[in-house]
């Protein structure tokens, strides 16, 4: 209600009077004794000043300095203090010159006067410091002379009072002395980014002071954050929000001596104490112990701040979320100021590194012999700051001294630890493996190979997590560079491993695991064959699982990039297109198109592995089925494309190509004629030619069922001339059968009991009924095969059977599809009985009104004589189970047919009735060639 014109301005607007006692009244009450109530006041305060101060409200400024100049109402100096605070952080290039002169002497008066005023007080005092030298710094480089003039003057006696504070030691677990420190480093910070020049003659005031808060921070950081004996006060914040934890003030150092050491003019005033600088900025490298626990219980977060290892100081390992995602300058640490240290010293830093490390090295021994639980935290943290610095470090090198000096440093301290287990001391033994990958360069051969195979058996051990990380990093850098002697002997092991590992790995973890993957897959290239069974099933699926994330499907891609001349890839692939087809949307389905559909088609015509055929088969089937008509369309030439999918179907039904290869041909015909039934109708004579030919030299019983499937739905999509197909199958011949018609009935009568799938058994059932309907003349010329005539020789020998072949009973062909009906309203009443034991609801998804036919299933007690297989009772289980899944060749068809729809119990219930209606007494003829059973399930049809 406020300003009107403002975004969140909602009328009625106050009017002008009100206005003038809103700011009248908040003013009088800044020096309420509730700090709570202190701080709001101070909030409204700072809102309004921003639509209307200075020119609305001139006298703000002048009641917050006579508010902070009284001495004797200290609670009226916090509440302006406060206002200040908040009022000084939007300051604008045009209030900042007027305020500044006005405002410093009096907080220069507070800060130095700590036996008035309290350390809070103090520290917001110089927060408010901070803002305006940062505006001012801002308007530097626009407005430098006056910036200067303004500046100039507040040097000498600011830095007084920044070296008094910065002079004695940091206290033990008092975060208000952390904290007025951390608002003194960031002043200082301002003035040396901005103005170099002007404070360099100031500069050597405060380095003795800026030295002693930097050494002893160190011991107080030790004994709370390291060693945990003291509170750090993580996680805390003062009464306004501010943060004052001991790691806030530790990162605030670092960051001040980033500037300094990169600062071309005060650089050069510290390189005298630059190994001392790196010595003790080490020490702050060590572990904490909040990171001990943490990553001991996530070894994700571990990899993740090992990536991030140079912006996360290393000091208490990370700052809070809402911390970092504050709009300012990245806080940096004790990483990136060795490496300022390289880059600004050159061969004055290199040494400074060498030296601290050995000291550091020489002090972590004592401390272990002394009996110290934490010795290897400062030996793990000599090792992190080395091989941070492994790429500088070697680029800095610029005599054979150095580069020996290195080389010595870094493998006495990994030999030396080499000596301890990874289950004593897993961080420290870690961090040996990603040291060795990091020198990898300058390590001789033999520590190398060393460390090559303990990374490797450690990979296949059960160590902690860290330990596996290390040695993932150590195998990266050291496998491509590895004898093939030694890797071959640990190859199988060593890929079980990782595959395991991969099949555990996070988003934070998979990279890395890649990475390893990768190195190893091109160090065992020469078993591509080994390495391609165990790696790429599981790589494909972290693929497809991560296809949305660019950086772990190329890391994944880039696996298998060395085996794509291995056996079984490409099937693997093919498998792969085809689960992503399944149930994407159309733009997918598109994108999947346009970069594989023609190199499938190439793949099934070309290929003369049957896997890859088998696959590609399978893929085709499912972008027929996902696109339908758009297959053709998508294509830049319909005509062509067809030409090509009839081109596959003549291929993979050719009689000379072997079963295996064939294998899923039925599935891919029956796409083609459900989804392009235009363009298949003019070649149905030829298909149904090519499917006799290809079954009669079927060698795989599954190829011959699946074919079945195939004329089945031929039989339906006939009606209602039925009679036309069966004349067409007359019409061509088959040797050693009167015709095909009698060949396909033959094959059928016998293979239908081990037809498996809910929609193949519905389909060609129902097909089945759908001939003997058409009471066509063939149907009673045709004899097939019925059941076996037992022979009364006693027990068969190998040589009796030669002698004397099992032998059939001959049934007329509307016999025996009376017989196989029956079979199956029988095999429906066994489901029945067994989905009522075990309490199944398959009446309620799957039979509809069956429900009323229960009564009549029950009284058949026994199945038929020559019962089908137990797999066929299986398949047969799923037409009534909806809880059983079907198989993806299933899932394909069922969903695109709706002959899936069928009812199978009701429609043989009322093929029965109707066959007794139009023709009882060819019914009952039949019937006395039945048996019992089957009778039994007939009568009770009619007889409901």
């Amino acid at each position: 209600h406020w300003q009107e014109g403002e975004d969140s301005f909602e009328p009625p607007v106050i009017s002008n009077d009100e206005k003038e006692i809103i700011r009248r009244m908040l003013l009088l009450s800044l020096d309420d004794p509730h700090r709570k109530i202190c701080t709001a006041i101070g909030m409204a305060v700072a809102s309004i000043a921003l639509y209307d101060w200075p020119e609305l409200w001139p006298d703000l400024l002048p009641f917050l300095l006579n508010l902070i100049n009284n001495q004797t109402s200290l609670n009226g100096v916090h509440g302006a203090m406060r206002c200040l605070v908040l009022l000084s952080a939007d300051l604008d290039d045009k209030v900042a010159p007027t305020l500044i002169p006005a405002l410093f002497p009096s907080l220069l008066t507070i800060v130095s006067s700590p036996q008035i005023y309290d350390t809070y007080l103090r520290t917001k005092a110089l927060s408010v410091v901070y803002s305006c030298t940062s505006m001012l710094g801002t308007m530097s480089g626009v407005y430098q002379a006056e910036t200067s003039s303004l500046i100039v003057p507040l040097l000498k006696p600011w830095m007084e009072q920044f070296s008094s504070i910065l002079e004695t030691p940091v206290q033990s677990e008092n975060p208000d002395d952390w904290s007025i420190r951390m608002e003194v480093l960031k002043c200082l910070n301002q003035f040396i980014q901005n103005f170099s020049s002007l404070i360099k003659s100031e500069f050597e005031v405060i380095l003795g002071p800026l030295w002693n808060t930097f050494v002893s921070a160190l011991r107080v950081y030790e004994q709370a954050s390291i060693e945990g004996t003291e509170d750090s006060f993580e996680g805390r914040y003062d009464s306004d929000g501010s943060e004052k934890s001991l790691d806030s003030f530790v990162i605030q150092l670092f960051e001040l001596l980033l500037t300094i050491v990169g600062n071309s003019r005060l650089g050069k005033v510290v390189v005298a104490n630059v190994k001392e600088l790196v010595y003790y900025t080490i020490g702050f490298l060590q572990m904490t112990e909040q990171q001990v626990h943490t990553w001991s219980m996530d070894a994700n977060q571990f990899i993740a701040d090992e990536e991030d290892a140079t912006y996360s100081c290393r000091i208490s390992g990370w700052l809070a979320n809402e911390e970092k995602n504050k709009k300012k300058e990245r806080l940096c640490g004790g990483v990136l100021l060795l490496e300022e240290v390289v880059n600004s010293f050159d061969s004055e830093g290199f040494l400074a590194i060498i030296d601290a490390a050995k000291r550091w090295f020489t002090e972590s021994q004592i401390r272990k012999v002394a009996g110290s639980a934490s010795w290897w935290r400062i030996r793990e943290a000599t090792l992190f700051a080395l091989s941070s610095l492994s790429e500088q470090l070697s680029e800095t090198q610029e005599s054979s001294f150095e580069t020996s000096s290195l080389k010595n440093l870094v493998e006495q301290i990994v030999t030396e630890d080499s000596l301890i287990g990874p289950l004593d001391y897993p961080f420290l033994y870690a961090r040996i493996f990603t040291t060795v990958a990091k020198f990898s360069s300058v390590i001789s051969s033999g520590v190398l190979e060393h460390f090559l195979y303990a990374a490797m058996k450690a990979i296949t051990m059960d160590v902690p997590p860290p330990v596996k990380v290390g040695a993932c990093r150590a195998l990266s850098q050291l496998l491509p560079e590895a004898k093939n002697e030694i890797v071959q002997p640990q190859l199988l092991g060593l890929f079980s491993s990782l595959t395991d590992l991969l099949n555990q790995a996070s988003d934070e973890t998979l990279h890395m695991v890649l990475e390893t993957l990768h190195a190893a897959v091109k160090a065992g290239h020469e078993s591509s064959a080994l390495v391609e069974n165990i790696v790429s099933p599981v790589i494909l699926n972290v693929w497809a699982s991560h296809v949305l994330d660019p950086f772990i499907s190329i890391d994944a891609l880039e696996v298998l990039e060395p085996l794509e001349q291995a056996d079984g890839l490409v099937a693997g692939s093919l498998d792969l297109v085809t689960m992503l087809l399944k149930n994407a949307p159309g733009d997918v389905v598109k994108a999947i198109y346009d970069v594989s559909f023609n190199a499938v088609i190439r793949i099934i015509l070309q290929s003369d592995e049957h896997s890859e055929i088998q696959n590609a088969t399978e893929c085709l089937s499912a972008f027929i089925s996902v696109a339908r008509q758009e297959v053709l369309v998508w294509g830049s030439d319909c005509g062509s494309t067809m030409r090509s999918l009839l081109d596959i179907a003549s291929r993979l039904l050719d009689p000379n190509l072997e079963s295996s290869g064939s294998l899923f041909v039925g599935s891919y015909i029956l796409q083609l004629i459900l989804h392009l039934p235009a363009q298949m109708a003019v070649h149905i004579q030829d298909l149904v030619a090519a499917l006799l030919r290809r079954m009669q030299s079927a060698q795989i019983a599954s190829l011959r069922s699946s074919l079945l499937v195939v004329f089945a739905r031929l039989v339906h999509m006939s009606v209602p001339n039925v009679g036309q197909f069966i004349d067409l199958l007359i019409s061509i011949p088959a040797e050693g059968h009167d015709n095909s018609f009698a060949y396909l009935m033959s094959e059928w009568t016998k293979q239908q009991g081990e037809i498996q799938g809910a929609y193949q058994i519905k389909v060609t059932t129902s097909a089945l009924a759908l001939l003997l309907t058409s009471r066509h003349n063939e149907l009673a010329k045709t004899h097939v095969q019925g059941h076996l005539i037992k022979s009364g020789m006693g027990i068969t020998t190998r040589s009796k059977a030669k002698s004397a072949p099992d032998q059939w009973v001959m049934l007329p062909l509307p016999t025996k599809i009376v017989a196989l009906l029956a079979d199956a309203l029988t095999e429906i009443q066994e489901q029945v009985l067994a989905g009522d034991e075990e309490d199944s609801d398959w009446e309620e998804v799957q039979t509809d009104g069956i429900e009323n036919d229960k009564e009549f299933l029950y009284s058949v007690s026994t199945s038929a004589s020559g019962k089908p297989t137990y797999e066929h009772l299986e398949a047969m289980a799923k037409v009534f189970n909806e809880d059983q899944d079907d198989q993806y060749e299933d899932d394909l068809l069922s969903v695109a047919d709706p002959l899936n729809q069928i009812n199978l119990a009701n429609y043989l219930v009322d093929f029965f009735v109707n066959f007794s209606q139009s023709d009882r007494q060819l019914l009952d003829h039949i019937c006395k060639s039945l048996t019992q059973s089957q009778q039994n399930v007939i009568q009770m049809v009619l007889q409901r």
